[in-house]
């Protein structure tokens, strides 16, 4: 028996080139999806999906990595694929949630969430870095996706955004964690207020580092977070959860058993032969 043909895509061929190929292969609708917030102490894990449509309308200008963007020409992107997208979808997934069910699950079922919300159905789905099963579409796990892909990179632009703004929104909320300049993220500056304030209810009591500045370094990670939203060394009920995302508490699907997979490189042998995970 013949094997079916091969798409070869090449990373000189740009950041649209591997839509194209698989457009050409008759997945008209391919989306993208990635997250922001993995490797945060603080704040919510968001995901991103995508849809761009076909041809010069889904080219979009300054089009890029979230990471490789500056602030100003991240908003500029957010604005155009939100204005040019097929289809396009956010999911938030508060803090105390990735301390309930774990980083990789709830990142996995963010994406699928996120996808599962698309107004268009996808032909096909990238996703950033990890697989994820139960799409009912064909799809591939490529890494370093939002270089690779551009749908994947207005996914991470989305999410990168979202993100974003709401740490500058946390950050009026809980002034002393500079939460509008690093975003959640470990830093000097960061680690420093963790040290003089203790850890706060939009941190994540399951990442070692606040466990340990929240003084319950010794319990299993479930178990670290507060009772009632209690900010150690508070007293009770003096510090209450602020939750800029109620309707969206525990609304996020977990598939059980998930484990993380290597992710697929994309490269000049690289077929998109569109087989279903």
């Amino acid at each position: 028996m013949l094997a079916p043909p091969r798409t070869v895509v090449r990373r000189e061929g740009g950041l649209y080139a591997l839509e194209r190929a698989l457009q050409r292969r008759g997945f008209t609708h391919v989306a993208g999806a990635d997250e922001a917030g993995r490797g945060a102490c603080a704040g919510p894990l968001v995901a991103g999906a995508a849809i761009l449509p076909e041809g010069k309308r889904g080219e979009i200008e300054e089009l890029a990595d979230s990471k490789l963007l500056t602030p100003a020409a991240r908003e500029r992107v957010y604005e155009q694929v939100v204005k040019r997208a097929l289809a396009w979808s956010v999911v938030i997934v508060p803090p105390a949630e990735v301390d309930a069910r774990g980083l990789h699950v709830c990142n996995l079922a963010a994406m699928r969430r996120a996808l599962a919300s698309l107004s268009t159905r996808p032909d096909y789905v990238l996703t950033d870095g990890f697989p994820v099963d139960g799409l009912g579409a064909p799809g591939l796990a490529v890494w370093k996706g939002d270089r690779v892909a551009a749908c994947v990179a207005a996914a991470s632009v989305l999410a990168k955004v979202t993100r974003d703004r709401l740490m500058v929104e946390l950050d009026g909320h809980y002034p002393h964690y500079g939460f509008a300049v690093h975003k959640g993220y470990i830093t000097d500056e960061h680690s420093a207020a963790l040290t003089a304030h203790g850890p706060c209810v939009e941190h994540r009591f399951s990442y070692v580092n606040v466990a340990a500045a929240s003084g319950r370094g010794n319990r299993p990670p479930r178990a670290r977070r507060p009772a009632s939203g209690v900010t150690p060394g508070s007293s009770a009920g003096s510090a209450e959860p602020l939750m800029l995302w109620p309707e969206l508490e525990g609304t996020v699907g977990v598939a059980s058993g998930e484990q993380p997979r290597p992710p697929v490189p994309v490269g000049e042998d690289e077929a998109m032969e569109g087989e279903k995970r």
